[in-house]
């Protein structure tokens, strides 16, 4: 994503006793929780405790009830959760919190089941609809977000002129679901200041009509990037909004979604500032990882270094973003073989393309290593995790990638069998997106990678197998920053019309629920403080209506968050 200026068949149930982790402290409980399933996610199969204690936002104690009381005093606050479930809060281990702040109020675009957008007609409509709603004169631009071509009837971008039959008065942009791309109109591209025989800029493509020898409108990587920071100097200022609002709604979203470590995927420097600020003020309840992007910090990379892997409030810096593909949904990922079915305007046999070349991304692979901070590669297509993994390699035999530092591959989607090693081998994290099951697999079964391939994307199992720690992610706002549709879909591997896509490479709910936790908590280098229910770690909490572990597995995604809790606090309350 781009952004803006992701069955337990045995349940081993343990009941800890009180002499397993109570002590009388001089501190007295805050709150005691209990009468629900409370996992620990502590071990390699389920662990449930009957009640944990907090004290000043840490977990105090954990063990029965009676224990729990005997820390009590009157001002302690008894919790019972009526059967709900407990366990620590999710972390985000991949997603825009500020690319969904920038993109909150544009028209939704999106199809089923986020939105209502199934075909080009109706985005037409809903876009009309858009500009009558808000009253948007003449002049000032128009942004929709999240069409999707895999799943719109017509199965392709909406094109120039069809936005041109929706407005001509105002500059129209519209971004794909995957980030990566968008479709601008003819008053846009005007004031792009670029026509047919303009030269895609390095790492970008315009999309052609060689027939009409005119531009489609379609912007991909970089020439999307283009578009979207000349739409953010042509949006008007609003003098009566709060800078933070967008970015504080946001926040309430992700809080909304049982996360209460958020992450910034791919920052520029003025939402890294804007984010600092807002941490500087008290403005935030939730902890946010930011990845700046490179291309946009590679001068500051010193400056960013002071904030790695520490909180300064709640923000920090957990690693430096680079960008190696597209996307696949959107065939701009860059593979070995080609695709089934070749995008709009490419010929058979394209297989996408890298966005560095091999010097540029060795280079600020390297920089990123000297200044002592890792490295989360955006690489969906197996091509682009080969370019990933000789370049890792080649640093680590010279000696320059630093000690303790671990790389993120994101997305990871074309993971062949031969990477799995390969991971093992560099220690690299994979950080996967198994809600494209959920959401394009018949997309990459019929029209993108075609059965084979389609099959393993985002394996799980096979990491499972390999011993190789992985984390999944949801990626908002190319999906809602919705982890409960992530353990579903890595559960079940479950198309949209019901074919299981690689059942071989479905894993239990509890793995899925430690990717989002404890593991997670280990890719960002907090797994001492979050993640699991353990004394003395924070109390970073989150309560369930339903036990992920119990329920039928294809009802996993209709599990609601009843409340989020950040260091022992409530910020978040189901309304009734």
């Amino acid at each position: 994503m781009k952004s803006l200026p992701a069955i337990t068949s045995f349940c081993f149930f343990v009941l800890i006793s009180c002499n397993s982790s109570v002590q009388k402290d001089n501190k007295k409980a805050s709150a005691i929780y209990f009468n629900g399933d409370i996992i620990t996610m502590e071990g390699d199969s389920a662990v449930y405790t009957e009640a944990i204690l907090v004290t000043d936002g840490k977990i105090a104690a954990t063990g029965t009830k009676a224990a729990m009381m005997q820390q009590a005093d009157d001002a302690t606050q008894q919790v019972d959760l009526q059967g709900k479930t407990l366990l620590p809060a999710f972390i985000d281990a991949h997603g825009h919190v500020g690319g969904y702040a920038a993109l909150e109020a544009a028209a939704n675009l999106m199809p089923e089941p986020y939105g209502k957008v199934m075909s080009v007609p109706m985005l037409q409509q809903a876009l009309r609809d858009y500009i009558k709603a808000k009253n948007i004169p003449a002049g000032v631009p128009v942004i929709g977000n999240g069409y999707d071509d895999a799943v719109m009837t017509e199965h392709r971008h909406p094109t120039a002129a069809e936005l041109d039959a929706v407005t001509t008065e105002h500059p129209v942009y519209i971004m794909h679901t995957s980030g990566h791309m968008g479709v601008a109109n003819t008053l846009f591209m005007k004031k792009m200041g670029v026509n047919y025989t303009t030269p895609d800029p390095p790492g970008g493509l315009m999309g052609r009509d060689p027939k009409t020898r005119q531009l489609t409108g379609k912007m991909m990587e970089n020439a999307n990037i283009r578009a979207l920071s000349l739409l953010a100097t042509l949006l008007p200022p609003d003098s009566t909004k709060d800078k933070f609002a967008g970015l504080l709604s946001a926040e309430k979203v992700w809080l909304a979604n049982g996360q209460t470590t958020i992450c910034e995927g791919r920052t520029s420097p003025e939402q890294i500032r804007l984010i600092r600020e807002a941490a500087a003020k008290g403005l935030l309840k939730g902890d946010i990882v930011v990845l700046p992007d490179y291309d946009a910090n590679k001068d500051s990379l010193a400056v960013w270094k002071q904030y790695y892997n520490k909180y300064d409030g709640h923000f920090k810096i957990g690693g430096i973003k680079m960008t190696f593909d597209g996307s696949p949904q959107g065939k701009s990922a860059w593979l070995t073989q080609p695709y089934l079915v070749p995008p709009d305007g490419e010929k058979p046999g394209f297989r996408g393309h890298p966005i560095y070349t091999h010097a540029a991304a060795y280079a600020g692979l390297k920089a990123i290593f000297e200044h002592g901070m890792p490295a989360h590669i955006h690489c969906n297509g197996d091509a682009a995790i080969d370019e990933a993994l000789v370049l890792i390699d080649s640093l680590q035999k010279q000696g320059l990638q630093p000690a303790g530092i671990r790389c993120v591959l994101v997305h990871a989607q074309v993971t062949r069998p031969d990477h799995l090693a390969r991971f093992k081998q560099l220690n690299i994290i994979p950080s996967w997106f198994p809600t494209h099951c959920y959401l394009w697999g018949d997309w990459h079964l019929t029209s993108v990678l075609g059965p084979e391939r389609a099959n393993h994307i985002s394996p799980l199992m096979d990491g499972l197998k390999n011993h190789i720690m992985f984390t999944i992610h949801h990626d908002a706002p190319v999906t809602p920053p919705d982890l409960l549709t992530a353990i579903y879909a890595a559960v079940n591997r479950t198309t949209r019309s019901g074919i299981i896509l690689g059942a071989d490479q479905r894993i239990s709910p509890y793995e899925a629920l430690k990717a989002i936790t404890i593991n997670a908590a280990d890719q960002w280098g907090e797994e001492a403080t979050k993640g699991s229910l353990v004394k003395g770690k924070r109390a970073d909490l989150v309560i369930l209506d339903k036990n992920p572990l119990k329920v039928a597995p294809a009802t996993i995604k209709d599990i609601k968050v009843m409340e989020t809790i950040k260091d022992g606090t409530p910020v978040y309350t189901r309304p009734h």
